[in-house]
């Protein structure tokens, strides 16, 4: 593969169970990777509310998973309440995308539903065309495991079209608490080239670690790339102008595209 990132230094803010993979991508495309988790991703507090929802799986039409973590956490959950994969088999899955359909698939999960836009929107306007239109959904049951925070759209629109949604926290994205910020300053001092964001968490929670809303005066003269465009909106509202965006939002698309930038 040509090393077109050859001296380039890349900073990778996913959580560092999950960095592996953009790492190594750049890598093989020359860069020097620091990886400088702004999120980490744990386990909740209290699992009162998906549990509930899991002892009554029997009353929903649909399981929405819009993440990898959804899909760990939630199965996770699931066998430890001594439940067994076979009683997801009524229900229909919806993965967000290819990424989270395999690891249900990995986990012997069927999937019914792959959006072609892995967004919010993407899964509702899919839904919708599943159930032969929007009027369909009205009077489904909805269950969406998801992040203890994060964004309201498809709940939203799925309740304005007459749908029941359970919204249930599966596990929560939080700051690391021995954030290394040795790393994040020998970035700042003007090491690094470009920074990586994966999801808007990275960005917030790079916001919260300096204080500030206004991301464009920590990182002055620093590539930004962000894998779609939820984040890239979350970056422009943290201050940040986002140079780097792929069309797909997949970690490979998300290197090949940084290696574009510097290679053109």
């Amino acid at each position: 593969m040509q090393q077109v990132l050859e001296g380039r230094i890349v900073v990778v803010t996913r959580a560092a169970a999950q960095a592996d993979e953009l790492s190594k991508l750049l890598e093989s495309y020359g860069a020097k990777v620091i990886v400088c988790p702004t999120i980490e991703i744990r386990e909740l507090d209290n699992y009162e509310r998906l549990d509930e929802a899991l002892d009554h799986l029997y009353g929903y039409d649909w399981l929405i998973l819009t993440s990898t973590n959804g899909v760990e956490f939630f199965i996770k959950r699931l066998l430890a309440r001594g439940l067994k994969l076979a009683d997801l088999d009524e229900i229909r899955v919806c993965a967000i995308g290819q990424r989270t359909a395999d690891k249900l698939h990995d986990a012997h999960v069927h999937v019914d539903l792959i959006p072609s836009q892995s967004t919010a929107e993407g899964v509702f306007a899919a839904l919708s065309e599943f159930a032969g239109g929007q009027e369909h959904l009205r009077g489904l049951n909805i269950l969406l495991p998801r992040a203890l925070v994060g964004r309201e759209h498809l709940p939203k629109a799925l309740e304005q079209a007459g749908a029941r949604v359970d919204v249930v926290p599966a596990y929560q994205t939080v700051v690391p608490e021995n954030f290394d910020r040795g790393r994040l300053s020998a970035m700042l001092a003007g090491s690094g080239d470009c920074i990586a964001f994966t999801s808007p968490s990275t960005i917030k929670n790079l916001a919260k670690l300096f204080d500030t809303h206004d991301l464009g005066k920590v990182l002055p003269g620093v590539v930004i790339a962000c894998i779609g465009t939820i984040t890239a909106t979350a970056a422009a509202e943290y201050g940040l102008h986002v140079d780097i965006q792929p069309a797909n939002f997949t970690t490979a698309d998300l290197a090949q595209a940084i290696a574009n930038y510097y290679s053109s």
